[in-house]
């Protein structure tokens, strides 16, 4: 059986309350014993980090998400500081700009961004990006910043744009939508992109794959994106798997962790 990660998964969401612990083991039993989960809020970290200490295999990221800027203050900045050389994260995230949203401030959210890429670059920390409506802006700040790496999860942009991602190094994080017929340009980019800058991600419980539309999505599905990709891209499940799980581990230096 492949052996994957699921480079972004919300397991402390709320909906995983009731059975947490099975969605974990459907995971394992489908071959993705490793599993990153970022954060939204500086209110989810403890329970992230509590989650990543009790069940092998969790590896947790810190961050303030835009699409939750009413729950940030700007004293959460120097928290997550804080926070970030008192815990065993793995990357800074989920971060980013979001302007698909109506009414999150955009300078508000282009400030809290800026403040975490700076402690991502400062710790040397792969950062975990959110770029919904906002790519070229994501791409530009991420340029400008400078010194970093990472991935933008969910890539939903152009061949061109994620070019210029590939180009700064970062990775793009793959997940559900890529199983839909309709993507068609997502599938061309993804059939015929660099494999080493390729991640499988779930982001459950959204984004599920075209088979479970309209359901909780969860990490064991990730398996129905593997095939998806490898179908797209004429390789076989296996070496998709093995190639992308060893970006994952590269990425977040998962091998000098002890989870």
């Amino acid at each position: 059986m492949p052996q994957l990660v699921d480079s972004h998964v919300h397991l402390d969401d709320n909906s995983f309350a009731i059975d947490r612990d099975t969605v974990i083991e459907r995971a394992r039993d489908a071959g993705v014993n490793t599993m990153i989960l970022p954060a939204v809020d500086a209110a989810s970290w403890p329970k992230i980090q509590t989650l990543c200490t009790s069940h092998r295999g969790l590896f947790p990221a810190f961050g303030l998400h835009p699409m939750f800027l009413a729950r940030h203050a700007p004293e959460h900045v120097d928290a997550l500081s804080t926070w970030l050389d008192g815990s065993s994260a793995v990357a800074v995230g989920e971060i980013g700009l979001d302007f698909h949203v109506e009414g999150l401030d955009h300078d508000q959210q282009r400030h809290y961004f800026a403040c975490q890429l700076q402690l991502a670059r400062e710790r040397k920390l792969p950062v975990i990006v959110h770029a919904r409506g906002a790519l070229e802006e994501v791409t530009l700040t991420l340029r400008r910043t400078g010194g970093l790496h990472g991935v933008v999860h969910s890539f939903s942009g152009s061949e061109q744009q994620a070019r210029h991602l590939w180009d700064m190094g970062f990775c793009i994080g793959i997940g559900g939508p890529v199983t839909y017929e309709r993507a068609q340009r997502l599938r061309r980019i993804v059939a015929q992109m660099p494999i080493e800058f390729l991640l499988l991600e779930s982001d459950a419980p959204d984004q599920p794959d075209a088979a479970h539309r309209g359901e909780r999505n969860e990490p064991a599905r990730i398996t129905e994106v593997l095939r998806c990709i490898a179908t797209l891209r004429g390789e076989s499940e296996a070496a998709i798997a093995a190639a992308t799980t060893a970006n994952a581990r590269r990425l977040f230096e998962l091998d000098r962790c002890s989870n």
